[in-house]
């Protein structure tokens, strides 16, 4: 079971799509997320002006959802509906 939020670190160019479409694993097999904050904003930087995404994932695994967690400590899912989505971190 996943925490009740996780994070994704992404361009800020990418983020009307995000909000279109939803998180999508792209050249991906699965959408990667963060556990914490910090760690989201380094990936997010890799590609851009980094922006921070806040996920609801134990609203996600509530509504049946899957999640994995790797060894390496990030959180996979097949995708994110833009529901999930919103911006800032909770403390």
């Amino acid at each position: 079971e996943p925490p009740s939020f996780l994070y994704h670190g992404t361009a800020s160019q990418s983020l009307d799509a995000i909000f279109a479409e939803g998180l999508i694993p792209g050249r991906r097999r699965q959408v990667h997320r963060s556990p914490d904050p910090k760690t989201a904003e380094r990936v997010g930087r890799r590609h851009g002006k980094a922006v921070v995404l806040r996920i609801e994932t134990g609203r996600m695994h509530r509504d049946g959802f899957a999640f994995v967690l790797t060894d390496n400590g990030v959180w996979l899912t097949d995708s994110v509906p833009r529901d999930y989505l919103a911006f800032g971190v909770v403390e």
